[in-house]
């Protein structure tokens, strides 16, 4: 055989080779080869289909219920810049404060003002623009700047404000505004997903929407201490991180209904920031207080129980038998009091108001703010190992 045939020969040997590792990857693979007769076939419709119904899937996935809550929710919550007037008290006052010369640059009271710049959120209610903050947000502000999601800037009144709940009600002048929906806080599931919105450190200002962080409901029916003379009773806890100026914004459900408002975080260890332990006011009563602002523009607490109490130690539960060291003892009764009109004596042991357990005496004061001058509220105590219910009416002063 000559040289050429042999080329030939090699040549057909290696292209047959070839084909035949390119066939067995490729089945191996299985990759699909259509040619333009197959574009009508039934199989290639088939795998056209899967391969969209595969995407439609991912989309739906990634647009949960989360995301269309947000999505829903955001263009009605807000953010609140404020300018407040403080008073401040002059540590250099006692050297002029008697001296004439320096009284006519000073004055007598040592004191001097200064403005100071906060920030927080809110949430519109109403497509007339009615608005929902904290009293720490905008209670004491002499000037009031809302931003909305659109970008637009509007000088909000201060339609009233409840310092002991904690709770301010706003109003900027525009109609057919984007608005929650309230929902029932008395309904919340322990454990449920919610999302809380923003303006954390005042990032809204700068992206003109807000942020947006999720967890669970993680306890209610949660009393805490009284904080600069505010109340706060029955709070939502949850693990959604709130973060300084997170304060006043909504804390919503998966339904996209607004359950709770952003107010306070529990810090531990000098740990700035969230860690995980967050609490709303009940969205419930936030609707009360709201009422009760736009009717009266304050809330009517004028009455005076008449009562002195001190918080139970085990000291005192162990002199008086008590299972444990929870209530308060009554130390002094104020004649024609309230409190003396529906029999209470010194001596009694107060456990409960209404629905409410009475851990001790914060507990009992942050109780009363509850209730509102003309009402009858019953009380549970304790007399001689015998448990007693009387009714007490909070006559205004």
């Amino acid at each position: 055989m000559n040289k050429f045939w042999k080329i030939i020969l090699l040549a057909s040997f290696v292209f047959f080779i070839s084909g035949g590792i390119y066939f067995f990857v490729a089945s191996e693979n299985q990759v699909p080869v259509f040619t333009e007769s197959d574009s009508h076939s039934p199989a290639l419709t088939e795998g056209l289909q899967t391969i969209s119904k595969q995407q439609e899937d991912i989309t739906d996935q990634r647009n949960n219920v989360i995301t269309k809550t947000v999505k829903k929710i955001s263009p009605a919550v807000v953010g609140i810049n404020v300018t407040e007037i403080r008073q401040y008290q002059d540590p250099f006052s006692s050297i002029y404060q008697n001296d004439p010369f320096f009284r006519q640059f000073f004055g007598n009271n040592g004191t001097y003002s200064q403005k100071v710049k906060e920030l927080g959120s809110g949430y519109i209610i109403s497509p007339d623009g009615y608005i929902v903050t904290n009293d720490h947000v905008a209670g004491n502000a002499s000037q009031i700047t809302v931003t909305l999601t659109n970008g637009k800037q509007y000088q909000a009144k201060l339609i009233g404000t409840d310092h002991a709940s904690d709770i301010s009600l706003l109003k900027i002048k525009d109609s057919n505004l984007p608005y929650v929906k309230l929902g029932n806080s008395d309904d919340i599931i322990i454990g449920e997903w919610v999302i809380a919105l923003g303006n954390p450190f005042g990032l809204f200002e700068i992206n003109d929407k807000p942020t947006v962080t999720v967890g669970v409901i993680s306890a209610t029916g949660m009393n805490l201490e009284p904080l600069d003379n505010r109340y706060y009773l029955n709070m939502i806890q949850t693990d959604a991180a709130i973060n300084g100026g997170n304060s006043g914004g909504p804390l919503v459900n998966s339904l996209g209904e607004v359950i709770g408002m952003n107010t306070l975080i529990y810090t531990a260890g000098g740990v700035q920031g969230s860690i995980g332990l967050g609490f709303a006011i009940p969205i419930n009563k936030v609707k009360k207080i709201v009422t009760e602002l736009k009717e009266n523009g304050k809330i009517n607490r004028n009455f005076d129980v008449g009562l002195g109490v001190q918080s139970i130690d085990e000291n005192i539960a162990k002199a008086y038998g008590l299972p444990s060291a929870r209530g308060v003892i009554v130390t002094r009764v104020v004649p024609g009091s309230p409190a003396d009109k529906c029999g209470i004596r010194v001596r009694d042991i107060i456990t409960q108001v209404e629905s409410y357990k009475i851990s001790n005496q914060e507990t009992l004061l942050s109780v009363f703010q509850e209730f509102r001058a003309g009402q009858s509220v019953t009380i549970k105590l304790m007399r001689n190992d015998k448990e007693i219910t009387t009714k007490m009416r909070l006559e205004p002063k």
